[in-house]
């Protein structure tokens, strides 16, 4: 049976400072960041195979790449005070660990791909390798796993989420003149 007060323990902020306070984290908004720019970078690895000149395509994927990475750094930190408030030997913390690492692996593998790309330039006419291609998108795969591990941690074990009698407050009806009945 698990006691009332551990599953608390998950919703509330380690600081609410740096992780964001009761309710509004900070992570889920942090997370776009990666999301959006290793998503659109793969947009770009792609359109530089069909397009004439796609040097430009390369050039803007791994800066894309970059910038995911950095907005990942920036999550992970936050995301990491997240993770210490779930109660070690649960279910959500082993979620938690395998979430943290998966996304660890991912920003290391875009990182790695960072690199790579850095040492080949960017001729005008050449788009970005297959390799290179095929990396970014099974690390996008990857974080499409962690994403839904993340998802797990949140809508099915309620960590950083407001408790229901607080989530009750945007349901009671509206009497007049605007008042919660």
């Amino acid at each position: 049976m698990v006691v009332n007060s551990v599953p608390r323990q998950a919703k509330q902020p380690v600081s609410g400072l740096l992780a964001g306070p009761y309710g509004h984290p900070f992570h889920p908004i942090l997370v776009t960041v990666p999301i959006g720019a290793w998503v659109c970078s793969l947009v770009f690895d792609i359109a530089s195979q069909v397009v004439h000149r796609p040097g430009f395509l390369a050039h803007g994927s791994a800066w894309l790449i970059a910038i995911g990475v950095l907005g990942a750094l920036a999550a992970a930190c936050v995301g990491f005070l997240d993770l210490f408030a779930i109660p070690t030997g649960t279910p959500a913390f082993r979620t938690g660990v395998l979430h943290m690492a998966l996304n660890l692996a991912v920003t290391a593998a875009y990182a790695a791909d960072f690199a790579w790309r850095q040492s080949g330039g960017y001729p005008e006419r050449e788009g970005v390798g297959y390799g290179q291609l095929a990396l970014s998108a099974v690390s996008l795969a990857a974080l499409g796993l962690s994403g839904y591990l993340g998802g797990k941690l949140a809508y099915r074990y309620g960590v950083r989420v407001a408790e229901e009698s607080v989530q009750a407050e945007g349901y009671r009806p509206i009497g007049p003149a605007g008042r919660t009945s």
